[in-house]
């Protein structure tokens, strides 16, 4: 595996950038550091859906890497949304070796209820695994204890291991 550089998009928390660098850098046995800022990219909001575009975003993203073989993971704290999709919690260009996963929707108090920055932590690093394992070349898992299983919604990622299954384990060769 490359190295994997977290890049902070718009304002985010340093404590969870340091997180999801030391659980990436862990699970994918490389270094993870912690990149420099990017701004969230202004032609990436929809009026209309109050929202911001993943796609747009990363397509912003392909312009920080510095190395060929880096993997850059975007970190945002606002409402991401794909075409497919009226959300997403993250999303991936393993052609491009970016991903970018967002904050919004993983907190409590999206859910009205009272934040738990324990859990937030939590549940983006696992987003960041999951989106990580679609930049090294694995789809998504029908097993729902896998990092990779698909989050259809917040409960899924909280009933999702930490951890890849024996079978995407072994196809990324870990």
């Amino acid at each position: 595996m490359k190295r994997i550089i977290i890049i902070p998009i718009g304002k985010v928390n340093p404590e969870f950038l340091r997180t999801i660098s030391s659980a990436t850098g862990h699970k994918f046995h490389t270094k993870a550091e912690v990149g420099r800022k990017m701004s969230i990219p202004p032609d990436s909001y929809n009026v209309l859906r109050k929202q911001y575009n993943a796609v747009a975003v990363l397509k912003e993203m392909i312009s920080y890497k510095q190395r060929a073989g880096d993997s850059l993971l975007g970190i945002v704290d606002i409402d991401l949304y794909a075409s497919r999709f009226n959300y997403v919690l993250g999303e991936a260009d393993p052609n491009a070796g970016v991903a970018v996963i967002s904050l919004w929707r993983l907190r409590q108090e999206f859910y009205g209820l009272p934040g738990d920055k324990d859990l937030l932590k939590e549940r983006a690093a696992k987003e960041a695994i999951h989106e990580l394992g679609h930049v090294y070349g694995l789809d998504h898992c029908p097993d729902p204890e896998c990092i990779m299983y698909f989050s259809n919604r917040i409960s899924d990622t909280d009933k999702k291991g930490p951890g890849f299954c024996d079978i995407c384990q072994e196809m990324l060769g870990l």
